[in-house]
């Protein structure tokens, strides 16, 4: 299952986006691990600044290191310096940039001016998608070690950076990640039983 017009959006983001930055960034010179790291860096950033409750900066820099990610595979196809390592260091910093604004996240809902019942609430939804988020980004990982490989499912990294950087914009973080956790849970089985069947076709 897909959402309506994602691949035309894709192909939209490519053409527009994609390319044109690659295209700046090799004229830069900035290797496509460099911009990897890059984009982590930046969101380090984004989270020390949802830390410190200055969630729309934090939006809007998240945002802005979302659109880096888009980068660096790019950049590795037009310059031909696609390799294995680059895809691991680029799935790397992909779980480890999301947890470090999980973190802001976590260090904002435990504020001392939120209430008690916000606070729990904050945390377990933001738990639940954390486990959901990195779930579906796992089957995928293991589904290529089993020799499958499948973006299927509604909530992928690319909806879960929108959501997150636009819930800390409207100041409703909270409600996104909820959003985020039971569409995650969905797709997490989705995608588990889609591997499945492609093993089962495999075998």
């Amino acid at each position: 299952m897909a959402l309506p017009g994602r691949e035309q959006f894709r192909a939209a983001v490519l053409r527009y986006i994609e390319v044109p930055g690659a295209k700046f960034f090799r004229a830069i010179k900035l290797t496509p691990n460099g911009i990897t790291i890059l984009g982590f860096l930046i969101t380090v950033v984004s989270a020390y600044l949802v830390g410190a409750g200055w969630l729309v900066a934090g939006g809007i820099v998240f945002l802005f290191a979302g659109g880096l990610d888009l980068m660096d595979g790019a950049l590795a196809r037009l310059t031909g310096t696609v390799s294995p390592f680059g895809a691991l260091l680029d799935s790397v910093f992909d779980r480890l940039s999301e947890s470090a604004l999980f973190v802001g996240v976590a260090v904002y809902a435990l504020r001392d001016d939120i209430s008690d019942d916000r606070k729990i609430f904050f945390i377990t939804v933001l738990l639940s998608a954390l486990i959901f988020s990195q779930g579906v980004s796992y089957l995928r990982a293991r589904g290529e070690g089993l020799g499958v490989f499948t973006r299927a499912g509604v909530m992928t990294r690319p909806e879960r950076v929108v959501l997150l950087g636009v819930g800390l914009i409207v100041g409703q973080i909270e409600w996104f990640l909820l959003a985020i956790a039971i569409v995650s849970c969905f797709t997490f089985f989705q995608r588990m039983f889609t591997i499945r069947d492609m093993l089962d076709k495999a075998g």
